[in-house]
């Protein structure tokens, strides 16, 4: 047998389940790749514990039979509603945790959300990544070491955010592209851009996610952030955040569990006037400044 019997269920029927769960692994037996006979082993072994332990009924996974065909349905080249379902269950926080395991100090990972784009425009440092979207001026700076504090020079970094309204350029229907762009460290592993005062919005709740967030009584809103990747060569990427100091949803609670304590930073409000790093005019306008400073760990660590 393959789990505990359930003292719920007579013996007879126990034995009837454990025999079904010996076929199901057995056929998995001749997997040519051992990774894959591995995964779909033990993913076997977990569902079927699943399915035995709430004793599922048949009108109950027909409705996760539909739930997951409606997620299929409204997935498309903008919306990926299973990586916002692993996101919600926090399921992708866990593979992310398996996988950036800690190192020397090295910067803590966080998820990846559904809404990268790749070829983001290439902005200089100092430049604006804002892209005309909506929000508050913020200055945000600091540098790339390695865990040994060597500067990593030419890193590239992501950055990507919504707009004071909480959407991102993608969920916009007219294939604006604001509020993302990429960029390189100097010589000294420095880097400086312009972007958005982070805002909290909620995960796209319109969908089937948003169903199970709302039949659950769960929040879909995220603590408000900014995204990075980071990536150089030797060295582990990085897929981050960071996170408003003050945001009343931290506390609330992120709804795809992605707050770490290392992450959340100060966003230092400027009061009207004073001067920005770069000379950049803000007009009359309040701005933000905030510093991260990375470190990545080594490949393969």
């Amino acid at each position: 047998m393959t789990s505990e019997p359930d003292i719920r269920v007579n013996p007879a029927q126990q034995l009837l389940e454990g025999e079904l769960i010996d076929r199901v692994l057995a056929s998995f037996e001749n997997t040519p790749d051992p990774r894959l006979k591995q995964i779909m082993q033990s993913l076997t072994t977990h569902l079927h514990a699943f399915i035995r332990d709430v004793r599922l009924t048949e009108a109950e996974w027909n409705t996760a039979i539909e739930f997951l065909t409606a997620v299929g349905h409204i997935t498309d080249d903008t919306r990926q509603e299973f990586v916002l379902l692993s996101d919600a269950l926090g399921a992708s926080m866990q593979t992310i945790a398996v996988n950036n395991q800690a190192y020397k100090g090295a910067t803590d990972a966080t998820v990846f959300g559904p809404f990268f784009v790749e070829d983001a425009p290439e902005i200089p440092l100092g430049g604006d990544m804002a892209g005309g979207a909506s929000g508050q001026a913020c200055w945000i700076e600091g540098t790339v070491t390695d865990t040994d504090g060597r500067p990593v020079p030419n890193a590239r970094i992501e950055v990507w955010e919504c707009d004071e309204d909480g959407f991102y350029d993608v969920q916009y229907p007219d294939g604006r592209i604001a509020g993302r762009a990429h960029l390189f460290t100097d010589d000294r592993g420095a880097y400086r851009f312009w972007a958005l005062t982070p805002v909290p919005y909620p995960i796209p709740h319109d969908g089937p996610v948003g169903k199970m967030l709302d039949a659950t009584g769960r929040s879909p809103v995220r603590a408000a952030h900014l995204h990075f990747m980071v990536s150089a060569d030797t060295l582990r990427t990085l897929v981050t955040h960071i996170f408003v100091e003050g945001d009343p949803q931290l506390e609330i609670g992120d709804s795809v569990f992605g707050v770490k304590d290392s992450l959340v930073k100060e966003f230092a409000q400027q009061v009207p006037g004073t001067p920005t790093p770069d000379g950049r005019d803000v007009g009359d306008g309040s701005w933000a400044r905030a510093r991260f400073d990375i470190v990545l760990a080594p490949d393969g660590v």
